[in-house]
Order: structure tokens, then C-alpha cells, then sequence
């Protein structure tokens, strides 16, 4: 899975603490991945060679900046977790895709981007795919995040018990099954809204895109600077998109048309909020 633009959004963060030190209002961050997104698919790098045109992701780019030399990691667990944590994951032990009832998660003992923001005044929330960890002590709110609410495996492990051959006893469930979609706070409280169906899947991204709306109009309606963390679902290949959605035939273009679409819905969002550019940082990384 190839990742663009890591170092882009470490260069964000710094610029804030910079931007704050000169006694300016603090800016917002809203970093909005997405899962299995080549840096190739997106129109404003291939400029219509490939089959999927993607104008509001190009809009970003136009209006900010475009990087074309980065390096990344090759799967979900350790590019998020050098992400968030600012470390290689050969330092940290997330080196591999974390999966369902595995021991292994982000430790107690490394910050995070979050929890540096959280001491510099800002209310962090992170929305959609985490995969740091399956236990509630690996859960974002355990590491500077006020809010959770999102899933924390690879897609076809949160499809897998769908399957008829996924083992049936309910001991094998109860220590490698898939946890649901959650959702935390930092005070502690954690709530499981359920599986992550093949069939909630077409709809989870409004989800967490819409829980990252009201996280984000609280904060500002309460005068707070934000760091949000969106991770979308489009465009990993197991995924199961809405019929409306079916357009061309071809599962991964069309999810990519898609997830471009709700990403062009959340900017008009916070252009609606006034949110304006000089307040708020938008920074594609395609994972």
C-alpha cells in the first residue's frame, strides 16, 4: 500500500507550533487520508491518463501544495503508526498489519502528533480506520485523542465472519473475531456501534465523515482549535460500494470517484462554516 505526503503533514505540524510561537491564532488541521490510493490515481498527478478523474482531491493540490518525492511504508500499521507517532516503526514494533486479537499495539511509552496538539490547546479527533491496535489500551483516546469513532482492522478482516467459512465457535470469535465499528472518549467511555458489514461498508465513510463534521462546527462554535484525522475506506480493495456508485463497472475507479465526492462535500462543508484557508489545513496522504 503506497503512502504519499507523510512528510507533507509533518511539516504541517511543525508549521503550526512556528505559526502559533509568532502569536497568531492557532490554525486548524484536518488530515484526510484515504486507504489504497496510488499516487497515479489522482488526476492531478496522472492529468487524465488514467480512467478516473478526481477534481476536488486536484483542488487541494492546485490551492496548496503539490509533493512528488516521498517515501513510505508498504502497509496500513506502520505508515499510520509513523504517522501519529513520528518514529520509523522498526523503533516502535508496528511494522505489520495489525489484525483481530493480536497482542501487539501503539505503546503507552510513545507521544503522539495528537497528544502534542492536546497540550498546545487543540481538541483532537480521529475518524474512520485506526489500526494500531485491537485493545481498548491501543484506542486513539488512550493517546491524545478526545474522540474515536471509527474501525480498526483492514476491510477483509472486518468482512471475514460474513464468510461460510469463517469458524463457527464462539470461543474462536471471542479471541481473534473483529471488534465493531467504535466509537471513544477520553474520559474512558467506549461503545461498539456494531459490525462493519459488507453491507455497512458502502455507507461507514458518511459515518465518519459526518462524525468529523459535528466534531469539527463544535470545536469552532466553542472558539477551539482542531486536529482531525479522517481515514477514509476508499479506496482499499476489499470494499463494497453504493449501487449508485456503479458507474463504469470497475470497482476501484468508481470508489475513487466516489470517496472523491465525499471529500469535495466536506471542503464545501467548510467553506459553508467559513473555515477559511488561513485557519484550516488540508493535506490529501493516500495510503
Amino acid at each position: 500500500m503506497k503512502r504519499v505526503l507523510v512528510i507533507a503533514i509533518l511539516s504541517v505540524v511543525s508549521a503550526c507550533f512556528a505559526y502559533a510561537k509568532k502569536g497568531n491564532d492557532k490554525p486548524n488541521i484536518l488530515v484526510i487520508w484515504g486507504d489504497d490510493v496510488g499516487w497515479f490515481s489522482l488526476s492531478a498527478y496522472h492529468n487524465g491518463v488514467m480512467g478516473a478523474m478526481t477534481p476536488n482531491i486536484d483542488r487541494i493540490a492546485n490551492e496548496g501544495i503539490r509533493f512528488t518525492d516521498a517515501y513510505g511504508e508498504q502497509s496500513c500499521t506502520a505508515g499510520r503508526s509513523a504517522f501519529i507517532l513520528g518514529q520509523h516503526p522498526m523503533r516502535t514494533g508496528l511494522s505489520k498489519v495489525g489484525l483481530p486479537g493480536a497482542p501487539q499495539g501503539i505503546s503507552e511509552l510513545d507521544p503522539t502528533i495528537a497528544a502534542a496538539l492536546k497540550d498546545q490547546g487543540y481538541r483532537t479527533g480521529q475518524f474512520g480506520k485506526n489500526h494500531l491496535g485491537d485493545r481498548d489500551e491501543y484506542l486513539p483516546t488512550n493517546h491524545g485523542f478526545d474522540e474515536f469513532f471509527g474501525n480498526l482492522y483492514h476491510l477483509n478482516a472486518e468482512e471475514e465472519p460474513e464468510s461460510p467459512f469463517y469458524p463457527k465457535g464462539e470461543e474462536f470469535r471471542k479471541k481473534y473475531g473483529p471488534r465493531g465499528v467504535i466509537h471513544s472518549t477520553a474520559d474512558g467511555s467506549i461503545r461498539d456501534t456494531g459490525p462493519l458489514t459488507k453491507k455497512r461498508m458502502e455507507t461507514v465513510d458518511d459515518e465518519f465523515i459526518g462524525a468529523s463534521k459535528q466534531f469539527m462546527k463544535k470545536a469552532v462554535d466553542d472558539e477551539t482549535p482542531f486536529f482531525v484525522w479522517l481515514n477514509a475506506s476508499r479506496m482499499h480493495v476489499f470494499t463494497h460500494l453504493k449501487e449508485a456508485s456503479k458507474k463504469t463497472g470497475f470497482v476501484y475507479q468508481d470508489g475513487l470517484v466516489e470517496h472523491d465526492g465525499m471529500i469535495g462535500d466536506l471542503l464545501d462543508y467548510l467553506g459553508a462554516r467559513r473555515i477559511t484557508p488561513n485557519r484550516h489545513l488540508t493535506v490529501p496522504a493516500k495510503i
